[in-house]
């Protein structure tokens, strides 16, 4: 978009719940690819890990929002989803997880809804999404986590691939091992769907909770 309109674009990184967090020009869009800016001048920014620390820069977890005038949000008349979204009053979360770099521009990982849990080990989808999405054959990508005895979940890609492209066990096999090209052993795709369409609601967003569902019944632990 940049090199079409040219450096008049600036981003947001914002949310009805919680307001507008961070904002970013184009200049610096180009000087730090891939983050959505630093805190607005009405906004702190936390990054908290699950012991509810806030964490140095670099290191990844939860993402807060403080007010500096004070404001605050609450759901109507859901006080357990309004004590979850919050760290301490006045500091919330709409559940991304992300970090902070030294300069403090903010980076995204993922949704933390959508973060699977593998050995211990944390996975973010979106990265293996955006890998699996510059291969010729994928047009869309959605990962997410499925059950392992074993190690709690496994990573499961639904792919959507080119009208000209075959599913096959060849094919995903080939995607495979074009994930363990640049990712970590951990973050390849054990098992492959291939589907004719992504469930989203009507603006657009995927709906992973769909595609997770049928793993997860008869479960006690459902994700």
């Amino acid at each position: 978009m940049i090199a079409w309109w040219g450096p008049v674009l600036n981003e947001t990184y914002a949310a009805s719940d919680a307001g507008i967090g961070t904002l970013i020009s184009s200049e610096e869009s180009l000087a730090k690819p891939g983050s959505v800016g630093r805190a607005s001048p009405f906004t702190e920014i936390l990054v908290i890990d699950d012991d509810g620390n806030q964490v140095t820069a670099g290191e990844t977890g939860t993402i807060y929002l403080r007010n500096r005038l004070g404001g605050d949000m609450r759901y109507h008349n859901d006080e357990l989803k309004t004590a979850e979204a919050h760290v301490a009053p006045g500091v919330v979360t709409v559940g991304d997880v992300g970090y902070l770099d030294d300069d403090g521009y903010l980076f995204l990982s993922d949704r933390k809804i959508d973060m699977i849990i593998s050995g211990g080990v944390n996975i973010y989808p979106v990265e293996i999404e955006a890998h699996l999405m510059g291969h010729p054959s994928v047009l869309d990508a959605a990962v997410f986590g499925i059950p392992d005895d074993e190690f709690g979940e496994q990573v499961k890609a639904a792919v959507l691939v080119a009208d000209d492209i075959q599913p096959s066990n060849g094919l995903a096999a080939e995607l495979a091992e074009y994930c363990r090209t640049s990712l970590a052993g951990y973050k390849v795709p054990r098992s492959f769907d291939f589907t004719d369409t992504f469930p989203r609601t009507e603006t657009g967003k995927l709906l992973k909770r769909v595609l997770r569902q049928p793993y997860w019944e008869g479960r006690q632990r459902q994700i």
